[in-house]
């Protein structure tokens, strides 16, 4: 159960997450992330000027004169956020307020996408996984819908510590019937082993990721001798930390994100994740 604490906070993330959404990037994603295509409205007779492939020829032809089919662009779409609770996202040096980790900044990445689609009147759903699938919420319209997806990303008590973002790819594969937009939101250590599958989801749904990192991750600096815990593993080991050399940089793990196809942004605990992704949207504007 959460403390009365973990509940305030995640009120606070909450409306948080709310005023952000229409402060900052509400257009953008409604023009970022647009409906599934063009839905057939009615016949009108056709008019100089009307694109010609559009005519309808069974009206045409029955009432003796040139008709075309109009459409109107299909608004709804569905928003799947796919977010890893691993043990690695609960690393952070604190960010600008002191407590920020990768999995408080994953949550309100999440909880803004889930408001944005409420606001916009879209499905939204979400898969928490590990190296399993820790937690499912099938899309759907809700007011309340954001609040639950903020609150089950906040207060989910994962089972287990390593992650596998196959095991996510794999069940978002069976469970998205049409094409769909997808918004991954890990540290993706894992990218090495993944890159086939992820470009073939990203050639089936329109695939964004965000990247969550950590400074400390990149440079830990000569501070001597260490005691340091693989969160994944739980294994221990004494290093110099003059010898530590870092995984794979934050940037070339974006880098492989799009060489596979996907829509890739990078979001540190040090940056506000809001305007992290304004950018995105700001970014996907200039690619249509």
């Amino acid at each position: 159960m959460l403390t009365p604490e973990e509940l305030r906070q995640i009120r606070r993330l909450s409306l948080q997450a709310g005023r952000r959404v229409d402060g900052l990037f509400a257009g953008g994603y409604r023009s970022a992330f647009r409906g599934r295509g063009m839905e057939f409205e009615e016949v009108r007779p056709y008019v100089p000027g009307d694109d010609v492939r559009h005519i309808d020829w069974n009206v045409t032809a029955r009432a003796d004169s040139p008709h075309v089919k109009e459409f109107r662009e299909e608004r709804e779409l569905t928003l799947m956020l796919v977010v890893d609770v691993s043990a690695s996202m609960r690393f952070g040096s604190g960010g600008a307020d002191g407590r920020t980790d990768k999995r408080l900044q994953s949550a309100r990445v999440a909880g803004a996408l889930a408001c944005a689609a409420s606001r916009n009147n879209d499905r939204v759903g979400l898969l928490a996984y590990t190296d399993r699938v820790e937690c499912f919420l099938p899309p759907r319209k809700s007011r309340g819908h954001s609040w639950a997806v903020i609150r089950e990303i906040f207060e989910h008590r994962p089972q287990r510590r390593a992650t596998d973002l196959g095991v996510a790819i794999e069940h978002m594969g069976r469970v998205l019937k049409r094409r769909s937009v997808v918004a991954l939101v890990s540290d993706f250590l894992d990218i090495d082993d993944r890159v086939r599958g992820l470009s073939a989801f990203s050639r089936r749904h329109r695939v964004n990721a965000f990247l969550l990192s950590d400074p400390l991750e990149e440079r830990l600096g000569d501070v001597g001798l260490l005691t340091i815990e693989d969160q994944e593993t739980g294994e221990r080991r004494l290093v110099d930390s003059k010898s530590m050399r870092p995984g794979r940089p934050t940037m070339e793990r974006r880098d492989l994100l799009l060489q596979c196809g996907l829509h890739a942004t990078s979001i540190s605990t040090a940056e506000d994740p809001f305007r992290a992704l304004q950018r995105h949207f700001h970014r996907l504007e200039r690619l249509r």
